[in-house]
């Protein structure tokens, strides 16, 4: 089998090279996966340089999340059969042509999604969920400011704020990608951030502001979301894309009245297990009723990695970069 092997934590993808190896045997409790498509998050890339908060041992395959058929089951494995279509992650990450997995981390793939989709769904809509209904504790009819709303964890957050009837606008440094935006997912409304957002948001928003603002972005971004958060405004910290991680003076939380929220998904889950799993299963049921629809920007050979990877870090993406190997 062949995978992506990060052998050393280095700029520029050094450490990096795909290799040949046996394919592994699943052990007691794991199934071996045939790995159709994995998506590529931005965690992927900045765990090949070491700069993760989870940081795996060395060598490690990376791909946090994949979907594919199943192809041997380990000892003990009732759950599965061959042939069995299933998304999640992977023991040995899913940047291979094989995948072992632990075997009650998959789940069935839904029927409305491609495998590229699926591998695409499950960390951007989860972050999505936890920061809209758990953190926000979004109420319908509320506006949305979605920042780097055209990157897949914001792209996410455009599509799930609908559904659960909020006003979104979209907002992105790029026409195109908001014409894409525009066109695919229909927002309330669509921000170039680009000279400045403040004035824009207040006047689409009849002078009230944004009610959540969601912010992958950090940096200047950042910045001016403080300047047109609403009074009992939640701003949502879901990551730094920027590069600069922002700070802010507490006084303007305290004089707008609003909340800074920081959102970590995974971590939301193993703290309180229950919502964790109820998480899980809300957008997982959203899914399969047909309500998501995860956009896949391209689709790149297993052998393509590095162009996979330089979509990301070149923000020409519109939703997920997929590797099908």
């Amino acid at each position: 089998m062949r995978a992506l092997m990060v052998e050393a934590l280095a700029p520029d993808y050094a450490g990096c090279e795909l290799k040949e190896f046996p394919t592994p045997a699943p052990g007691a409790g794991e199934v071996l996966v045939e790995v159709r498509a994995a998506s590529v998050n931005f965690p992927d890339l900045l765990m090949t340089r070491g700069e993760y908060q989870h940081k795996p041992p060395l060598p490690f395959i990376p791909g946090l999340e994949m979907s594919g058929v199943v192809a041997a089951l380990g000892e003990g494995v009732e759950r599965w059969k061959v042939g069995d279509e299933v998304v999640g992650g992977a023991r040995f990450g899913g940047f291979s042509d094989m995948a072992v997995c632990h075997a009650m981390g998959l789940r069935p793939k839904p029927k409305a999604f491609s495998f590229s989709q699926a591998a695409a769904f499950g960390t951007a809509y989860l972050t999505a969920y936890v920061s809209l209904v758990r953190r926000a504790q979004l109420e319908p009819g509320e506006w949305v400011l979605v920042q780097g709303a055209a990157g897949g964890v914001g792209l996410a957050c455009v599509d799930l704020a609908k559904v659960l009837g909020a006003r979104v606008i979209a907002a992105s440094a790029s026409d195109a990608k908001l014409k894409i935006i525009e066109d695919e997912y229909h927002p309330d409304a669509l921000v170039n951030v680009t000279g400045g957002f403040r004035e824009r948001v207040k006047e689409i928003t009849g002078g009230h502001g944004a009610d959540v603002i969601y912010d992958p972005v950090g940096g200047d971004v950042f910045d001016e979301s403080v300047r047109c958060i609403a009074f009992n405004g939640r701003l949502l910290i879901v990551g730094f894309t920027s590069g600069r991680i922002p700070t802010v003076s507490v006084n303007m939380p305290l004089i707008k009245g609003f909340s800074v929220m920081g959102v970590r998904a995974g971590e939301y889950g193993r703290q309180f297990p229950e919502k964790g799993r109820e998480n899980s299963q809300a957008i997982w049921k959203m899914a399969e009723e047909g309500k998501l629809k995860p956009r896949v920007y391209h689709e790149y050979a297993l052998a393509e990695w590095r162009a996979a990877f330089d979509s990301l870090a070149e923000r020409t993406v519109v939703g997920k970069a997929v590797i099908r190997p």
